[in-house]
């Protein structure tokens, strides 16, 4: 299916329509889109990033519908084989092709690929290539997700394609965002499972694309956006250092103790006007419970003790949160034992990376009784007012 962007540019990749698993580790209820967008200049003919090899075939036939006999220039904004896996195909189709990217993406390109040396042109951030009324420059964007991410600025169109950067696990026939609700849910679900550790990096690089005239985004995923500042908008909101007055509380509970704990928490802290997520670690999405970590203020793991340690479940949980870094000030543990363990100090371990202080948890011994609770709602007491000390609550 080949979308049109503008009368020289157009999106010639490949829709996924029934991926629902992401390097086996994120959900795509929505599918998703490997774009590559060919760009016709007077004199040369690039090419913008391609698509997974399994793909491959879809980028062809565009390519021949299109009537495109030749390509010049192979753009690798980024070496994840999603986006350059089918580079080395293209290469034989069009040997005259030259592949043109940065050095630390070339390193890359060469490790997973095996593509030979002679075939890369390498640029520097500001370097353009003209293809005859038609000039790309290239702007350096790392860590968006790789530490080689790099963005292409098309000046006449005034198009960013910004590979991962604003991009959304769509599969879609239109060519720009146009369900708006949707495509903010999966770009936020996008941003929540690989972009969020590195919010500094992105708040650098939005101000370094926001110096130039955008009209168009064109990600690597999902669909284009013909207005900018929407995508832009909700990365600031998204990256913004002081989270919501919310706690989320991930929790599994075996024989229901753990359960009720949760619920009592989550009542005692909803009649203090704090927000409250719910996440069952056991059924829930990981890509939802990713999303609410880019907002929440405090973080809850609920468990009970499994084998004198935590439940696995949790303790995965509690790494998810780590290895993602968002935002919270706050983290407590809870849950309940029959005869003890350590659950708490696994738990711990696991949130090593996160910038929180951590509460006094509350571990409880079988079902919940008065002083029990009476504990929780000490602990719900302290979240509100942590929340209210740190400016959360207005």
């Amino acid at each position: 299916m080949i979308k049109k962007l503008t009368e020289s540019v157009y999106n010639v990749g490949a829709i996924d329509w029934g991926r629902t698993l992401f390097d086996e580790i994120v959900p795509t209820p929505q599918g998703t889109s490997y774009n590559a967008y060919i760009v016709f200049g007077k004199e040369k003919t690039a090419l913008i990033d391609t698509v997974e090899p399994y793909k491959l075939d879809e980028l062809k036939r565009n390519l021949e519908e299109l009537n495109v006999k030749k390509i010049d220039y192979i753009i690798s904004n980024h070496a994840e084989q999603d986006h350059s896996g089918s580079i080395p195909a293209l290469l034989e189709m069009f040997p005259e092709a030259i592949v043109i990217t940065n050095e630390k993406c070339k390193g890359f390109e060469m490790d997973l690929l095996h593509i030979p040396e002679e075939k890369f042109k390498v640029i520097k951030e500001g370097d353009t290539v003209k293809l005859g009324g038609k000039t790309l420059e290239f702007i350096f964007t790392p860590w968006v997700h790789w530490p080689e991410t790099m963005s292409t600025y098309l000046i006449e169109d005034k198009i960013l394609f910004s590979c991962d950067f604003f991009g959304s696990h769509v599969a879609t026939s239109y060519t720009f965002a146009k369900y708006y609700d949707k495509v903010y849910h999966e770009a936020k679900r996008y941003y929540a499972e690989i972009m969020m550790p590195f919010r500094n990096f992105i708040e650098k690089n939005i101000k370094k694309v926001e110096a130039k005239e955008i009209n168009i985004i064109a990600p690597s995923h999902g669909p284009a956006f013909d207005n900018p500042e929407y995508i832009i908008n909700a990365y600031k909101e998204w990256i913004d250092p002081t989270p919501q007055n919310m706690v989320l509380i991930a929790f599994v509970s075996m024989h229901e103790s753990t359960r009720k704990m949760v619920e009592y928490l989550a009542d005692a802290l909803v009649q203090k006007g704090v927000d409250v997520k719910i996440r069952n670690l056991t059924t829930g999405d990981v890509g939802e419970i990713a999303m609410d970590l880019v907002d929440v203020a405090t973080i809850i793991i609920a468990t009970p003790m499994v084998l004198a340690g935590a439940h696995p479940n949790a303790v995965y949980g509690a790494y998810l949160a780590n290895v993602l870094r968002p935002k919270a000030k706050f983290a407590g543990i809870i849950g309940s034992f029959g005869w003890g363990g350590k659950a708490v100090d696994v738990i711990k371990a696991n949130l090593s990376n996160l910038k929180v202080e951590l509460l006094e948890p509350v571990f409880i011994k079988g079902d919940a009784k008065d002083k029990d609770l009476a504990k929780l709602d000490e602990l719900a007491e302290t979240i509100y007012q942590k929340h209210k000390e740190a400016g959360i609550i207005k």
